[in-house]
């Protein structure tokens, strides 16, 4: 409320308060202060040479009909403390044909002032009692003889104001005493004003603007202001409609339904109602910021999300293009393979007809050395056609390679390097959001997942008809598997009759069981979660529109990791725990134990995973283990019925599950050591292991449901989490 009590030239409380033609209140004096005069009809001069320097400058005044009217529209610059703007002081004009107007420093509008100049506006005697009141200093207790102290309540009957000791010595609450009221001094003085008020609607000392010794008795209907009698005898009020002031300050107060009447209008006039209406705008406006207040949490919620979303996709190129790249490599790999094996086949060939010639040849000079006419002339014949045959063997070509040694492979990368060049975010088709289809669809396919299977709609036709969409292609290069989710897409390859109205896909219970529908819409990718590790899925999707449903794609099988890849969970974690490394690593600021979980949940399969102690101070205990999601994460792992775990110090260990410790083994870890967990759901045991070693026999055994990885340590331990391991062979 100060700021409707302060000045809006000054910036500070109101000293006697005229009120300007359009209901703003100045101080007297800082309305002399922003007088302006000027010639009659004419604007205000600009400044003169000599003010050159002033912060004050105008803007063009309006037409002398706005003058007439008493209303101008001076646009003053110079700013008063409290920011708003106001004019300068009266600029010296000569003395002749002056015309004085006085502008409002917050609506800006201009009002001439008559022969009377200032003293012609009325004075705000109920905004000085006002601002007196405000400012009032605290009320002392009325009792106390020697510096008297804030009062703390008053009595309304009494009318005296009591502190606390003083009230219980001499007003106590019993006896005649206890039907008295008591109030707070603040509300006390509040009723003292307006007792006052009522029975003095008009104040002392409110003098009439025209005539100085007389105050204001009666109230000009038409005119709208107060009168004192030489006014209403003045021929100006003398055929208004006056009434006395008491009865209009009732009416105007009290009356719901006062309406002030004219010639040229007729307006109510209700406070009242004015402050109601204002109320509601309260209200609205606290409801509004409320609503503000949430959209801006939301929209950080969203965006937490969307980025995560957005680092899935990319992710998702990223493993695609390995994918791809691994696949090119094998090409690469068999062609070299080929080649090789076409050049060293091509070796032995020739090397063998080599040696068979050389063998000819050396057999051939060796019959020529001989001396026996006869003999020769037995076998030259032979020999001779022997020698052709060889030498018709080493034909053209015969001497050259077969394969050459360039590789006539190429890899064009340009068009999907200019593709990941334009990669861009899409505007939604949501106003409110800004997520690209896929993003928008991917969420939408978890949201169904979660849901009943009964909240699906159900087919309209069993059969396919001419009209039916035709089955869809599953888009495999679009596909991929990280962890223990899935994202499929597909499309419709020819053209339909009739729109899509939307796509059904459904997955296998991963034991080639029965079919159940995990996601329903119209968008043309899903990513599926909470998939088991070391699994295959069997999935499908059909299309559906207005004439039935269509025949199912092919089944693609999902096959998930053979192993987990996690971190530990900064969202279930205690509040004490400190992770670090991509939270991987994971130490503690308290001296207690406390629990943090993985991200993954294991309900089917074999799962090994390790923790390397990085730092081990003053022989602590840390635990290692599993749990379900709602362990306990103040104390120990192991100690209530939701935790199953080892903990170890550097000399021993013990199994422990409910509190109840088993098993003690001899052996314990240091700086450096390994604390393997291996978590066998097929068997149903949980086995340990330090430095690769198994540690003590099989720990626990009919392991059912769902567990996560799971650790409790103090502020002298730190340990990182090893994942994606191979199972250890050296089981007992």
């Amino acid at each position: 409320m100060d700021d409707e009590l302060k000045c809006p030239v000054c910036g500070s409380f109101f000293k006697e308060p005229i009120i300007l033609p359009c209901s703003h209140n100045v101080c007297s004096a800082c309305a002399r202060n922003i007088t302006v005069q000027t010639p009659d009809g004419e604007p205000p001069p600009p400044p003169s040479r000599a003010s050159a320097g002033s912060d004050y400058d105008y803007a063009d005044a309006d037409k002398m009909s706005e003058t007439d009217s008493g209303y101008g529209s001076y646009t003053p610059c110079a700013k008063s403390p409290n920011g708003v703007r106001v004019f300068p002081p009266a600029l010296a004009l000569p003395s002749a044909h002056r015309h004085r107007s006085v502008t409002c420093p917050l609506c800006h509008r201009s009002a001439s002032l008559d022969e009377r100049g200032l003293r012609g506006f009325p004075r705000n005697r109920l905004l000085e009692a006002v601002v007196a009141r405000c400012r009032a200093t605290p009320a002392k207790c009325q009792l106390c003889d020697h510096n008297p102290a804030d009062a703390t309540v008053m009595c309304e009957q009494c009318d005296v104001m009591y502190r606390a000791p003083c009230q219980q010595r001499c007003h106590p609450a019993r006896g005649p005493l206890a039907k008295h009221r008591l109030v707070s001094p603040a509300t006390g003085s509040v009723a003292r004003t307006a007792g006052a008020g009522a029975q003095s609607p008009s104040p002392a000392g409110a003098a009439c603007a025209e005539h100085d010794a007389q105050t204001y008795t009666a109230y000009c209907v038409t005119c709208k202001i107060p009168v004192c009698y030489l006014c209403m005898e003045d021929s100006k009020h003398g055929k208004h409609d006056v009434k006395p002031t008491a009865a209009m300050w009732k009416q105007h107060k009290d009356t719901p339904q006062f309406l002030f009447h004219s010639s040229t209008f007729s307006r109510e006039c209700q406070l009242s109602q004015a402050l109601n209406g204002i109320s509601d705008k309260a209200k609205d406006a606290k409801e509004f910021l409320v609503q503000l207040k949430n959209l801006l949490q939301q929209i950080q919620e969203n965006g937490v999300e969307f980025e995560a979303c957005l680092v899935a996709q990319c992710d998702a190129l990223i493993e695609a293009l390995t994918r791809q790249k691994a696949k090119l490599l094998t090409k690469v790999t068999k062609e070299k393979e080929s080649k090789l094996k076409t050049v060293r086949d091509q070796i032995t060939h020739c090397t063998m007809k080599l040696r068979q010639t050389t063998g000819m040849m050396e057999f051939c000079l060796e019959v020529i050395k001989e001396n026996d006419p006869s003999g020769f002339l037995l076998i030259s014949d032979a020999l001779i056609k022997r020698v052709q045959l060889s030498q018709d063997q080493w034909v053209k070509g015969a001497l050259e390679p077969k394969v050459c040694p360039e590789f006539n492979l190429s890899l064009t990368t340009d068009p999907l390097l200019q593709a990941i060049l334009q990669l861009d975010l899409i505007q939604g088709r949501d106003s409110h959001t800004q997520e690209t289809p896929s993003l928008r669809y991917k969420h939408a396919g978890v949201q169904k997942e979660t849901q009943s299977a009964g909240g699906i709609p159900e087919p309209r036709q069993k059969t396919e008809n001419l009209l039916s969409p035709s089955r869809p292609f599953i888009e495999l290069e679009k596909c991929c598997l990280r962890n223990n989710s899935a994202t499929l897409a597909w499309r419709l390859i020819t053209p339909q009759p009739l729109s899509i109205e939307g796509y059904i896909l459904e997955l296998d219970d991963g034991n080639n069981g029965q079919y159940r529908e995990v996601y329903v819409g119209k968008e043309t990718v899903c990513t599926v979660d909470g998939l088991h590790f070391n699994s295959s899925y069997n999935a499908r999707v059909k299309a559906y529109n207005s004439a039935g449903v269509g025949a199912y794609s092919k089944t693609v099988v999902l096959k998930t990791s053979d192993v987990a890849w996690f971190a530990f969970d900064p969202t279930s974690a205690h509040r004490d725990i400190v992770m670090s490394n991509e939270n991987q690593t994971v130490s503690c600021n308290s001296y207690d134990d406390r629990v943090v979980l993985g991200t993954a949940a294991f309900s089917k399969g074999v799962h090994y995973w390790e923790l390397s102690i990085d730092r081990y101070d003053n022989h602590p205990d840390p635990a290692f283990g599993v749990a379900r999601i709602n362990t306990a994460k103040d104390a120990m792992l192991g100690k209530d019925d939701k935790a199953w775990a080892m903990y170890v110090d550097n000399n021993r260990s013990w199994f422990m599950h409910n509190n109840s410790h088993t098993n003690r083994a001899e052996g314990g870890i240091t700086k450096g050591s390994t604390v393997g967990v291996l978590l066998d759901l097929m068997k149903h045991t949980l086995t340990f292991f330090i430095n690769k070693e198994q540690h003590g026999p099989v720990a626990f055994e009919n392991m059912e449901g769902v567990f996560m990885p799971a650790v409790s340590l103090n502020r002298n331990v730190q340990v990182t989490l090893l994942t994606g391991l191979e199972v250890p062979k050296n089981i007992k």
